[in-house]
């Protein structure tokens, strides 16, 4: 099974969000740090030069808790047909997913309550770090991975799952259907999880998101998409949103089921080199000893700085992990597979 599927941001687009990652937290929480650098600086000039720097480095400690988005666990409503409500599903490679075009039109108010979808629309970026890192948004190397997924013929079947950096949930949904034990799906973004991923795992669990004689290149359903009942495969999931180190100190301080997983699944979360260090505290923390992380990305991310071999470069140096590029793409912009586990491991 070989796809073709193109869902990636053009150059043109990646040049216009370049300017974005120039900003660490959100326009507004940088006007009110600079309001309070301000106040602080105005105190200092009356008081001794030891304080002065404590006020400082206070300043510096709870301007960079600004950007530090915390961790949630998402339940499932009861009344699943509530979670397709008003959402128009397309349909790839047997799989549903919302239409994003329509979530554009239709999500606002409480359920935009982080303003990603308004900001992402209005500076026609898929990534404004801080404030929305690209989950709304089917990138390319997810399909790659699905592809892997099945020429490698990896097993899901009673292993424990973590979606990382999940967007629509794809890879989590693909290792449910190969009846993975637990699958968890996390993202930066709580929007996503509510308006994107628990809607297509949902769709994708009912017995008509189920049925195997949908076609890809079938136009989306315009019929509003109900839940029939409450599929046993739900109480497999997790959901979860925030920051990757606030998520792994969430599921590691659980009273829930061991917190390691067999596998880790990622697609395109290496294009800033900001996160790496996040990113491997995290598969270092939550990964089995005997597990193994698939990581899709492109070779290199132009105007972020970020890619493969870099985030290669950076687990060696770790010293925790070895890698081991699985699957090559030489179609257009190259992109790699790359499996990842720890040293000494069986």
């Amino acid at each position: 099974m070989d796809f073709q599927f193109n869902f990636a941001v053009d150059e043109n687009e990646n040049s216009e969000a370049d300017a974005h990652f120039l900003l660490l937290c959100s326009p507004k929480d940088e006007q009110e740090s600079r309001g309070k650098s301000r106040e602080a600086a105005d105190t200092a000039a009356d008081s001794s030069p030891k304080l002065a720097a404590a006020k400082h480095q206070e300043e510096a400690a709870s301007k960079k808790k600004l950007c530090v988005k915390a961790a949630k666990e998402h339940s499932i409503p009861e009344d699943l047909n509530k979670v397709l409500e008003n959402k128009v599903m397309e349909t790839v490679l047997d799989l549903s997913y919302v239409k994003l075009s329509v979530v554009e039109v239709t999500c606002s108010g409480d359920a935009d309550s982080e303003g990603i979808v308004s900001k992402s629309v209005s500076s026609h970026s898929d990534l404004i770090p801080g404030v929305y890192e690209g989950g709304l948004k089917i990138w390319e190397c997810t399909f790659d991975l699905m592809d892997y997924f099945s020429e490698a013929e990896i097993e899901f079947a009673n292993k424990t799952v973590l979606d990382l950096g999940c967007g629509a949930g794809l890879l989590g949904i693909v290792a449910l259907q190969g009846e993975a034990a637990r699958v968890h799906f996390q993202d930066y973004n709580s929007t996503v999880i509510d308006e994107i991923t628990l809607p297509n795992v949902v769709a994708n669990c009912t017995s008509e998101g189920r049925r195997k004689d949908r076609k890809a290149s079938k136009p989306p359903s315009k019929r509003p998409r109900k839940a029939e009942g409450s599929p046993d495969v739900l109480n497999r999931c997790r959901f979860f949103s925030g920051e990757w180190s606030q998520v792994s100190q969430l599921l590691l301080n659980s009273n829930k089921p061991s917190s390691k997983y067999d596998l880790i699944l990622t697609s395109e979360t290496i294009y800033n080199p900001d996160y790496y260090s996040a990113l491997h505290d995290t598969l270092a923390q939550l990964l089995d000893r005997n597990g193994r992380v698939y990581l899709a990305s492109k070779v290199h991310y132009f105007g972020v700085g970020g890619g493969v071999y870099l985030f290669e470069k950076f687990i060696e140096e770790k010293n925790v992990f070895t890698t081991r590029m699985v699957k090559t793409i030489d179609q257009g912009l190259q992109r790699c597979i790359m499996e990842i586990a720890f040293k000494n491991s069986c």
